[in-house]
């Protein structure tokens, strides 16, 4: 604290002011020109707005007093009270880029403080912290202000644009399934498996695990469950093979049908939108 700064505030401790009546500090006595500072860095709201403080400066100006007997003021309340005054003091720089010392007070202890100042003063004082507190309210929407209307229009409009291009994709992806639905004939499931960009091993287990398709015990080849075949989402297809000695073999074929590849892209990824991509 510069030297000045010291010797006011032993002249005021020499006077030994009572907290509870802290009127005997009021004086006339115009403020120094060197410590003036607009009232908006006097208080200080918090980050998320939701606790305000306001500064020994601001206090000392709304009621008319010295900040060196606010200080003091402070300094006893904070010791009655059995708080650390270190904790709520701060410092301000004047115009001429001197620094001072000051105390940053929250709500409560702003207002235990101006209890023994006047009606008028604490007065002043409340109505400063409620225009604070307002601060971090949100902000009516003034229905009669046309630029508040214009700035919602123009809001409106860019999600409603947003909105448009969701749909659009969608749309997209859902004409893509509707081809596969509408397209005729069905696929093995290692051609099925191409389509959807998925190697053909993972195909298959994931058919068998989710139910599709199993083996019967006396064969190799894969069937569908009798409730795939019965959804359209799977077909049977009877193919004879002739074995090298001669001798026919009848195959019974899984295939997946054009219906089921469109549940397919819905369920097992890459997603539909790749599929119409190759589909074009």
């Amino acid at each position: 604290m510069p030297e000045h700064e010291i010797k006011k505030a032993e002249r005021c401790a020499n006077t030994n002011p009572a907290l509870n009546n802290p009127n005997s500090h009021e004086r006339n006595v115009p403020m120094n020109m060197e410590q003036t500072v607009p009232n908006s860095n006097f208080a200080v709201l918090s980050g998320n707005n939701s606790t305000i403080t306001m500064s020994s400066r601001e206090i000392a100006e709304l009621c008319g007093k010295r900040h060196d007997n606010v200080m003091t003021d402070i300094s006893k309340m904070l010791s009655d009270i059995g708080l650390h005054a270190p904790d709520f003091s701060g410092t301000y720089k004047t115009a001429k880029g001197n620094t001072y010392d000051c105390f940053n007070l929250p709500k409560d202890l702003t207002v235990t403080l101006i209890t023994g100042y006047r009606a008028d003063l604490r007065y002043k004082v409340v109505k400063r912290l409620e225009q604070l507190e307002g601060q971090g309210a949100p902000t009516a929407i003034d229905v009669r202000n046309p630029g508040q209307l214009a700035l919602i229009a123009s809001q409106l409009i860019e999600v409603n644009q947003e909105q448009a291009k969701q749909i659009e994709a969608m749309q997209e992806t859902v004409q893509a399934h509707d081809r596969l639905c509408e397209s005729e004939g069905s696929l093995c499931i290692t051609d099925a498996a191409k389509t959807l960009g998925i190697r053909r091993k993972d195909m298959f287990d994931w058919l068998h695990d989710k139910g599709w398709i199993f083996k019967r015990v006396e064969s190799d080849d894969w069937v569908a469950y009798a409730p795939r075949l019965a959804s359209g989402v799977m077909e049977h297809r009877v193919a004879t093979y002739t074995r090298p000695d001669g001798t026919e073999k009848v195959v019974t074929q899984a295939r997946v049908t054009p219906k089921g590849l469109s549940t397919l892209a819905k369920l097992i990824t890459p997603t539909a939108k790749l599929i119409g991509g190759r589909a074009q």
